[in-house]
């Protein structure tokens, strides 16, 4: 049977077999919709081989994943928000190497440099929570006293029997790693990443 001319009704009764582990359904699943995405991951990664193992990933993930199909929903959708998941994670993982973010770095500095702000904005708070709980104990505590609750140097210094200087240079190490941390977790990070390769 053509897979362009397989009805919902017929993918349904596909798709019940594969959350039950059938593996021609399975099959048949893959070889229907391999074909849809892997044009679209080539576009987003811009090397055959490399978007070919990332399909790999997307139909690994939805093996393991079947019996959370939802038949009641578009399969389709489930899948491209899988591929496109997939993605994004494969350009958070590039920009983690040390190489890549010094690039990156140069190549969207003029945002970068405008992440003050940006790593405050509500919609980042989960990001910018996950970057405080991974300084060190002494550095969140003065992180949090000026910039969180906005103490002055002077303020936090007598709260935690420090020095103002103390507090001045490891709240400068604090937001610098905070800053690289939201930039480099976000989402829209990866949306500029990816804008950028398609460039190439």
């Amino acid at each position: 049977m053509p897979f362009d001319n397989l009805n919902d009704s017929e993918e349904l009764r596909y798709l019940e077999d594969l959350k039950v582990g059938k593996r021609d359904a399975f099959d048949f699943i893959y070889a229907r919709y391999s074909k849809m995405l892997l044009p679209k991951m080539q576009r987003m990664i811009k090397s055959s081989e490399i978007a070919d193992e990332l399909m790999q990933d997307v139909f690994l993930k939805v093996w393991l994943n079947k019996s959370e199909i939802d038949l009641e929903k578009s399969f389709k959708g489930w899948i491209f928000t899988i591929a496109q998941n997939t993605i994004y994670a494969y350009y958070r993982k590039l920009a983690l190497d040390i190489k890549m973010q010094r690039h990156l770095l140069e190549t969207f500095a003029e945002f970068y440099n405008q992440t003050e702000d940006y790593i405050f904005n509500k919609e980042r708070l989960s990001l910018l929570n996950e970057a405080i709980e991974k300084l060190p104990a002494q550095r969140k505590e003065i992180f949090k006293l000026c910039r969180i609750e906005g103490k002055s140097y002077q303020e936090a210094a007598e709260i935690l029997s420090l020095s103002p200087s103390t507090v001045s240079n490891q709240l400068v190490s604090a937001t610098k790693y905070i800053k690289r941390y939201v930039f480099f977790h976000a989402q829209e990070f990866i949306l500029l990443c990816i804008a950028a390769y398609l460039k190439k």
